[in-house]
């Protein structure tokens, strides 16, 4: 029991859980951005062009049971306004990083000067060429 305990302490410890977890609370945090966005702007903009359709009061009845599929078409296109959104974020940010990349890219240095000594066998070779 005692090791079982000090692997997880090790693998708890670890920088890669630490990570995992400030990814997890930063895409939380994203997520409410992003489903903020979806709601309060995007949809409502949709809703607009499609000449205010709601699908969530969509619904048929079978017996005493509710058949909500409007709500689930409202669901599914939720999800694709979402990902598009998620989508054009990553890219610019994708892009962002290249140009930021392209900038710090290494100035190519000039050849260095060859040493004395290479300068010498060159003029003994071209002197020997002539003769």
């Amino acid at each position: 029991m005692h090791s079982f305990i000090e692997e997880f302490k090790a693998f708890a410890v670890k920088g890669n859980v630490i990570d995992l977890a400030v990814a997890v609370v930063i895409g939380a945090a994203f997520g409410k951005i992003v489903s903020s966005l979806v709601a309060n702007i995007i949809t409502p903009i949709i809703g607009l062009i499609m000449g205010g359709i709601n699908f969530t009061n969509m619904s048929y009845m079978v017996g005493d049971a509710v058949i909500s599929y409007g709500v689930f078409i409202q669901a599914v296109i939720d999800f694709v306004i979402v990902a598009l959104v998620i989508f054009m974020v990553v890219k610019a940010i994708n892009k962002a990083q290249e140009i930021g990349k392209e900038e710090e890219a290494p100035v190519e240095k000039a050849p260095d000067e060859p040493s004395e000594e290479v300068k010498i066998l060159r003029e003994i070779r071209d002197g020997l060429k002539r003769h």
